[in-house]
């Protein structure tokens, strides 16, 4: 008999999908973004209609708005609004060539405005809060010019320049392709719309620039080049991406030393300059019928056979199947060596900018896969742009402060023209070209740290300033030191964590005045926390960003104090240099009392004697200058990031990343000193969370020291007989105790001193190397040597 149908009274229903991406802005149709860097300026093109608001995104910042009719001329009716002003920070931030200055005038100049007749409306100001807005909306078609005006900032002070965000709602929600388009990075000699599921080819001369970008986000393109001159000669030597991975030992070129993409012959043909996404593959080829074939989709269209068809005018023969740099495609191998696949990392805008080494015959596609996640699965628009190569173009790669924010491009410190002087050797560092090594190498880099003295840029450190009546209240509660037992010039290093305990960030806070502290740590991650906290439990505190305007090089090893302390001048009122005690620092300038202004601390993250100098960018070369004048007597030398990683492990100090992350606390970091749960009576974000893990640990942080020389690196797993106890963390070879070294993370069953484990290797099982538990610290674990 057949089964009875059973008839539900309320019938599950197929849903859709919920998925959030929060690296793709939600603003809505029409709605645009624009980031105005403190002490920068930018120009946004308006309609009448549009609606624009103005958002101080730190507090107590002031910002100039100025309109621009279609003439011309500076006209209050744009605004709708009287102009109060002139315009002063503009014309001062553009006299100064501050960020954006060269776009503005360029925009002036093309359109006739005399910037000297400027008129301006003034917002906020020194007593808006982190998010005070304004808005307007637009009465004339024109440009608005929006500036974030202030002056030098003193190191001694908070008058810090924040960004201004402007968003854009405009009153016709339809944008067109070009409207959709990035401005231009200088006057394009090519502008070429490759439309989705086709390819083009075109040349390019020695110099020039190619700039591919991903028009509306999350779409790849396929790039191959070759050889103009040997094109003639009938040889299609294309780029070759295995030759290129094994030349610079990793899966694409990017921005810095590991630049270049080579042909077949091993000649480099173009370099990569600038990307906004860094992560791209070259993995696979370019996608051929014989995928879509197999996949079931005969005849879909692809890139291999739209290479084919571009090229053949110029005598390249096709192929079956074009290998290629796959920019924004995001494929990966995982530790059995399988690729997988997932949604491409770019964001509408991006893009990345290469040089052409020699004469080029280049190809683009943008790739018509719409049966897989590879496009997002909706193919777009890829569009080309070249450039002269008489245009200057720093090398940069784009970090985000959070995942919506918009991409900002890798800087120069204001040290970087004298470290430059002694190397090339320059890697990225959250945001910053920082010198990883320098022609000593970093052994004697090392040696010279350990022995004598060494100066290190660091300005890639985050600084933040909290300041207003709550100030201290708000530090209290965040981080886990005890703030209120703090005194004027006195520093201390404190964790930051989540409700969970989990780390946000580690770093030192310094206390410049009762209702004054400046926060000096690793990630923008922890400002954005402490304003996230002031706004929720409504402190009167303002949460503002000075790490461009606050630079700092280390002074460190035993002659630190000796080179120092005659260059250093000092007000009577504060301690001299030689004065200092540890975690204590003093305001002064450097030679005399008309000397660059600088905050000096005795901090350090070498496990040495050492110093931290903080000044503004525009006195740093002078401040180098007079401190490596200062240590010639005493063989002063520059010191990168590969020695820095080898004496912070020999002294246990922990770095973001590697030693510690948001899920690890500050007692299984190492750091549970920071953590006064007896102490510090007040309440802190993260204590309940704590106190139960430091009663029940289950991981610890220590050192291992290693009897092999085999390499030893992070992630690598700790066994205790054939179960996995433990990962390490950090691992260096140290030079002075004649042996590897690790920090790892531990279960505390087996984390005891002198408690032997094997560090496994290949699999983890095939090969083992011994390794015993020591301190944290390996070299001077009682610090006697900062401290003395």
């Amino acid at each position: 008999m057949p089964e009875p149908i059973v008839t539900r009274t309320s019938p599950d229903r197929p849903r859709a999908s919920s998925v959030l991406q929060p690296g793709l802005w939600q603003g809505g149709p029409g709605m645009e973004r624009y980031r105005v860097k403190g002490r920068g300026s930018l120009v946004v093109p308006v309609k009448a209609g549009d609606r624009i608001a103005v958002c101080d995104t730190e507090g107590a910042q002031a910002c100039e708005l100025s309109f621009i009719d279609t003439n011309g001329r500076f006209n209050d009716a744009g605004l709708d609004v009287a102009s109060d002003g002139t315009a002063e920070g503009l014309k001062a931030l553009v006299a100064e060539g501050g960020e954006g200055a060269s776009r503005t005038l360029a925009a002036f100049r093309r359109r006739g405005i005399d910037l000297a007749v400027a008129r301006s409306l003034g917002l906020f100001g020194q007593s808006s809060t982190a998010g005070a807005k304004a808005e307007f909306t637009m009465a004339l078609d024109g440009l608005l010019v929006v500036a974030a005006p202030g002056r030098p900032m003193h190191v001694a002070s908070a008058d810090t320049a924040t960004p201004i965000e402007l968003r854009v709602k405009r009153a016709n929600v339809g944008r067109s392709y070009m409207e959709m388009l990035p401005e231009p990075l200088a006057d394009p000699l090519q502008e070429i719309r490759i439309r989705a599921a086709t390819a083009s080819a075109y040349f390019v001369r020695a110099g020039e620039f190619i700039q591919l970008i991903d028009v509306s986000g999350r779409q790849c393109t396929d790039f191959q080049a070759f050889s103009a001159r040997k094109v003639d000669r009938g040889l299609d030597l294309a780029l070759d991406s295995t030759i290129t991975r094994t030349l610079l030992g990793r899966s694409y070129p990017a921005p810095g030393l590991p630049s270049k993409a080579f042909d077949r012959d091993i000649e480099p043909l173009v370099e990569i300059v600038q990307d906004t996404v860094g992560r791209h593959d070259a993995f696979a080829t370019a996608c051929n019928a014989r995928y879509y074939d197999d996949m079931g989709y005969p005849g879909h269209v692809n890139c291999t056979d739209n290479f084919n068809k571009a090229l053949a005018p110029y005598g390249i023969p096709g192929r079956k199947g074009w290998e290629a740099i796959n920019f924004f495609y995001n494929t990966h191998v995982d530790q059995q060596n399988q690729i997988h696949m997932d949604e491409p990392w770019s964001r509408p805008g991006d893009y990345v900018l290469m040089r052409a080494l020699t004469d080029l015959v280049c190809v683009s596609s943008s790739c018509p896969d719409d049966i897989d996640a590879a496009n997002g699965w909706d193919p777009t628009d890829i569009h080309l742009r070249t450039y002269s190569g008489a245009e200057s173009f720093s090398r940069a790669v784009a970090i985000r402060m959070t995942p919506e924010s918009a991409p900002v491009p890798t800087q120069e410190t204001a040290f970087h023209p004298r470290f430059a002087e002694k190397t090339r050797n320059f890697t990225e560092y959250r945001g910053f070209w920082l010198p990883a090594s320098f022609r000593d190498g970093a052994i004697g880099e090392y040696w010279a740290c350990r022995e004598r003295a060494v100066v290190m840029d660091l300005s890639a450190l985050r600084k933040f300033e909290i300041t207003g009546p709550d100030a201290e209240a708000l530090l209290q509660w965040c981080l886990t030191r005890d703030i209120r037992k703090l005194s004027n010039g006195q520093v201390v290093y404190s964790a930051m964590c989540y409700e969970s305990g989990g780390m946000i960030d580690d770093g030192t806070l310094y206390r410049l005045g009762q209702n004054n502290f400046r926060w000096v740590g690793g990630d923008d991650a922890s400002g954005l926390w402490l304003r996230e906290q002031a706004e929720r439990a409504g402190f009167r505190a303002w949460v503002r960003s000075s790490t461009d305007q606050m630079h700092n090089i280390a002074v460190q090893g035993p002659g630190s104090r000796n080179i120092l302390k005659d260059i250093i001048w000092t007000a009577p009122q504060q301690s001299s240099l030689g004065e200092l005690d540890w975690f204590r620092f003093c305001i002064g300038r450097i030679g005399h009392f008309e000397g660059p202004p600088v905050v000096v601390s005795r901090t350090g993250y070498t496990g040495e004697l050492g110093y931290e100098i903080f000044c503004h960018p525009k006195d740093a070369l002078a401040v180098f200058d007079a401190v490596m004048k200062a240590g010639e007597p005493y063989g002063l030398t520059p010191m990168g990031l590969e020695a820095l990683d080898m004496v912070r492990i020999e002294a246990g100090l922990v770095f973001a990343g590697y030693d510690f992350n948001d899920q690890i606390d500050p007692f299984e970091a190492g750091i549970g000193f920071t953590v006064p749960l007896k102490s510090k009576a007040d309440d802190f974000i993260g204590r309940e969370a704590l106190i139960e893990r430091k009663q029940t640990p289950r991981h610890r942080l220590v050192g291992l020291a290693i009897e092999a020389n085999d390499a030893i690196g992070h992630g690598d797993p700790v066994f205790v007989g054939r179960a996995q106890v433990g990962v390490v963390t950090s691992a260096t070879r140290s030079p002075i105790l004649k042996r590897n070294i690790a920090l790892a993370r531990l279960d505390v069953h087996h984390a005891a001193l002198g408690s032997t484990v094997e560090i496994g290797k290949l699999d983890g099982h095939q090969k083992r190397l011994p390794a015993s538990v020591t301190d944290l610290a390996q070299y001077d674990p009682g610090k006697t040597r900062p401290r003395g």
